[in-house]
């Protein structure tokens, strides 16, 4: 018998563990070289690991399991033949026989593909206790994507003979209970992105001198050059002309103004950048994640927009390299897609500071001596009093405010 170990590989500098988030694999299953097993979450992103040879699979460490990098995960006995799984598998769906060529490529795709669930899909139906096998995926190849989980989800039947009992016990006649509702505990354990972002977020507010300073924006100007030029946009170039890339390019602007805002503390050195990684906040369904847009100061405004997209897609699809997640000399945060009207961000470290955006609300404001209704946004700047002065904070927040409520002096750069 011949056993080969799979352990947990180098992943990246910065990563020493990783979370088993679910097996890909049954135990026993015969699987071939580079067939995916499981699939670990790091603190950055979610990883497929391949095995290392062809054989039958025995599980070493379960789903939810800790490991440092290093560890034993699975063990292949590659003395097995192939196709003889210990475990039983689903026997096809006999097809009539059509001529096709296909790639050994895409067989492997496929037989990993289908039925499948992706890693978000993975974790909704755990939680409702569905089996992935009584759904049909609609994702590429037959993937179970997170629209078909949730689909499930309010699909499932609700089993009435259990509901008509509990109708029938809780409407007789007796003493009145302490409560008449469901006192239902659910414990789980936090995924190992959610436990990093608590991690940095407690480290942000413990190890830097946070301050907040705030302003107000009318974006009425550039509500009117959006509305006039979008069609013409889209037209060319494919993509809408959003506010993120409008407000990350008048950062950046004012970054290369202000390099003290762009520059980070690494221990008793003060590091400067010549350039501005803007990270943009994205919410996913294990978390956020701060992508950068690397070099916002030299990209046109659709070049921003189809970084910001890319980006978001990957994102929210669980796909984003760990080269992807690096950097970032500035953030920004939109909470107002959420409805936020006002909060205080916290510092992405090592940066020194956060743009935060909110909801756009029309509000009476003073013009000229007159009241007039405008579309106004609060922004807010979190930043690290260590490196940058509260003058310096002010003053760059009422720099991106100018260039927002004139967008010409910012398309013209002057």
């Amino acid at each position: 018998m011949s056993i080969v170990e799979m352990k947990v590989p180098t992943i990246g500098e910065s990563i020493t563990e990783v979370t088993l988030s679910q097996w890909l694999k049954k135990d026993g299953e015969y699987v071939n070289i580079d067939d995916p097993i499981c699939e670990f979450e790091s603190d950055k992103a979610t990883l497929e690991f391949p095995a290392e040879a062809s054989g039958i699979l025995r599980h070493v460490a379960k789903e939810g399991d800790d490991l440092a990098i290093g560890a034993l995960v699975a063990k292949i006995d590659t003395s097995a033949v192939a196709g003889k799984s210990e475990t039983p598998a689903p026997q096809p769906k006999v097809e009539p026989v059509v001529e096709k060529t296909v790639t050994v490529a895409e067989v492997s795709y496929k037989s990993y593909a289908a039925g499948h669930p992706s890693p978000a899909a993975g974790k909704i139906l755990r939680e409702h206790d569905i089996q992935p096998e009584t759904i049909e995926g609609t994702g590429k190849e037959g993937r179970i994507t997170k629209e078909d989980a949730l689909k499930a989800v309010a699909e499932r039947p609700v089993n009435t003979a259990a509901a008509q009992s509990n109708v029938t016990e809780t409407s007789s006649p007796g003493p009145m209970t302490k409560s008449q509702g469901d006192r239902n505990v659910r414990v789980e354990k936090m995924s190992r992105m959610r436990r990093t972002i608590a991690a940095r977020l407690v480290s942000a507010k413990n190890q830097t001198a946070m301050l907040t300073t705030f302003n107000e924006v009318d974006l009425t100007a550039i509500n009117e050059l959006r509305k006039k030029y979008q069609d013409k946009f889209v037209a060319k170039y494919g993509i809408k002309l959003g506010y993120m890339s409008i407000f990350a390019k008048a950062c950046a602007k004012v970054l290369m103004e202000m390099p003290d805002v762009n520059a980070m503390i690494d221990g008793n050195d003060i590091v400067y950048h010549d350039y501005a990684d803007i990270s943009i906040a994205i919410s996913t369904p294990t978390g956020l994640v701060v992508p950068p847009v690397h070099n916002v100061e030299s990209l046109k405004f659709h070049e921003i927009e189809f970084k910001i997209k890319e980006l978001a897609d990957k994102a929210r699809a669980g796909k984003l390299s760990l080269e992807e997640m690096k950097g970032g000399t500035f953030t920004i945060t939109n909470g107002g897609v959420f409805g936020s009207l006002v909060s205080t961000p916290i510092i992405n470290e090592p940066q020194s500071a956060i743009l935060g955006m909110h909801a756009i609300k029309d509000r009476p404001v003073a013009v000229d001596g007159r009241v007039e209704i405008r579309p106004m946004m609060y922004l807010a700047l979190s930043y690290d009093h260590r490196i940058i002065d509260g003058s310096t904070s002010v003053t760059f927040l009422v720099k991106v405010k100018e260039l927002l409520e004139d967008p010409v002096a910012l398309l013209m750069d002057i």
